[in-house]
């Protein structure tokens, strides 16, 4: 068997979401899962549970740091023959994006809230935490 033939110059990029497709086509990572047992009791199941990111403001160094730990662990967790489902937490961060929007808004309260329109009100919200 010869190798393969490889581009002296590839394109990274292009590369990357050849195998990302791939293993969005294959469901490789449910599989992966699906492939180990968790065993008697669980006694071979390594649960982890991942919060969201964060609330407010845009990704900085240390979303990057955490997010390679929240990443590594699990990996590292599979490769050793455990059965690893990745389990997002509870959502801490929607009254802390709430009080936000309503000190932007100059309101206070679920009168005031219900007054402004609870759709435009959960629409400043998502808008407010992607600034």
């Amino acid at each position: 068997m010869s190798y393969p033939q490889v581009e002296p110059q590839p394109n990274f990029p292009a590369v990357e979401n050849q195998v990302l497709e791939y293993w969005k086509t294959d469901e490789t990572f449910a599989a992966s899962i699906e492939m180990r047992d968790a065993g008697e009791k669980g006694d071979n199941e390594f649960v982890f549970y991942d919060g969201p990111p964060f609330a407010n403001g845009l990704p900085h160094y240390g979303h990057l740091l955490t997010g390679f730990v929240k990443d590594a662990v699990p990996r590292y967790r599979t490769m050793r023959g455990h059965r690893v489902e990745r389990r997002f937490g509870w959502d801490c961060h929607g009254l802390p994006a709430e009080a936000e929007a309503e000190r932007q808004l100059g309101i206070s309260g679920r009168q005031a809230v219900t007054d402004f329109g609870i759709d435009k009100f959960n629409e400043y919200c998502r808008t407010s935490v992607l600034q």
